[in-house]
């Protein structure tokens, strides 16, 4: 597994954790969910299995972002607050993001909703409720692809 599927791992069950963990993954090229950042953690597994285990202390984020650009700052801002109980302003924080940043934190903010996993009910022409099989399509869905930072 790698780094990204480890940190994907740690994340699943919770929409917002997922969400703010992806935001990290796919912007700047990846370079804050990077082992090295003082939020980032992985520790090898006891056992000899060579598994990896890797976690983000999205708590610690504010306190770690003094030296980032404003965009940056902003961004992480945001992703910690997805994930955590960190209050930002998000007149604060959203002017200022280019626009593939904008585009993922619509994206990540759809997920950690679970709007991917929004059923489709309709009302039918009798005033009934109809529960459709399976399940809406997220209301903003991760870009497919991003341009290379540079």
């Amino acid at each position: 597994m790698t780094h990204a599927d480890d940190l994907r791992a740690w994340a699943r069950g919770s929409y917002t954790i997922e969400a703010a963990t992806e935001l990290l993954l796919r912007a700047f090229g990846g370079r804050y969910a990077a082992p090295g950042n003082p939020w980032v953690h992985a520790s090898e597994d006891l056992e000899g299995a060579h598994q990896v285990r890797a976690w983000i202390d999205f708590e610690s984020i504010p306190e770690e972002v003094g030296v980032l650009s404003g965009g940056e700052r902003r961004f992480l801002l945001i992703a910690a607050s997805i994930a955590e109980n960190i209050p930002v302003v998000l007149a604060d924080v959203v002017p200022g993001l280019d626009r593939e940043n904008l585009d993922l934190v619509l994206a990540a903010i759809a997920h950690a909703g679970g709007s991917h996993q929004h059923s489709d009910i309709r009302e039918t022409p009798d005033g009934s409720m109809s529960l459709r099989p399976g399940y809406l399509e997220s209301l903003h869905p991760w870009p497919k692809a991003l341009r290379a930072v540079k």
